[in-house]
């Protein structure tokens, strides 16, 4: 399991940050400052760390240093957004920058793009009887191979990564179209009635009235 360290000395949005990524399959542990913090990463091994700057008793950009010659992807969490902090942290070598406060959507993207920059994702993930080759892209249901198509494929693994939430439709269709959102909910409705009935998931990826819907786990 991906395994990541959030250092962040403000216990809300640590344990707000904490509780997504654990909804979103990932293993997460919290320091809430920059000793603490170190003394983690010495006894644990990490695949991505989100740091604060502002922290107590060791900030941000010194941890950074630290943490720097173990090659662990950091991504920067901030209230700052001053844009010489921003330049700051990535010249120090972060691979990305968000500033508080952020959508936790936006967040887990972000933390998905530098895991699959890093592959450090799962290569197989396993969902009741479908069987998913991250490398392949290939979607098997017991046993036997589904063809989905690439939107398809990406809304399934959306739902995966955010078991037990309910997504609202101008999320899923800006985390798998890209796009800005033009308050077309066909498009979004479609594939997803596509890709439920292909997978045998009409009562597991459910629809939440006037916001969209909900992988039940």
């Amino acid at each position: 399991m991906i395994k990541i360290l959030t250092v962040e000395d403000e216990k809300p949005i640590s344990n707000l940050i904490r509780i997504n990524l654990l909804d979103a399959g990932y293993d997460c542990e919290c320091a809430f400052d920059g000793e603490q913090a170190i003394e983690m990463i010495e006894k644990n091994n990490y695949d991505l760390i989100l740091l604060d700057i502002m922290l107590p008793k060791v900030d941000g950009y010194e941890l950074f240093e630290y943490i720097k010659p173990l090659e662990i992807p950091v991504i920067f969490l901030t209230a700052k957004s001053n844009v010489k902090d921003t330049v700051k942290g990535l010249k120090l070598g972060a691979e990305d920058y968000l500033t508080k406060p952020f959508e936790i959507m936006e967040l887990l993207a972000r933390v998905e793009r530098v895991l699959r920059r890093f592959n450090r994702l799962q290569d197989h993930l396993q969902l009741f009887d479908i069987e998913i080759d991250t490398l392949s892209r290939i979607v098997k249901k017991k046993g036997e191979i589904i063809n989905l198509t690439a939107k398809e494929y990406d809304l399934l693994l959306l739902f995966i990564q955010n078991k037990n939430i309910a997504l609202f439709r101008k999320q899923i269709y800006m985390r798998v179209w890209g796009d800005d959102y033009m308050g077309n909910t066909r498009t979004v409705d479609l594939h997803v009635q596509r890709m439920r009935k292909k997978l045998d998931l009409e009562d597991k990826i459910v629809a939440v009235y006037k916001i969209g819907y909900r992988l039940e786990v």
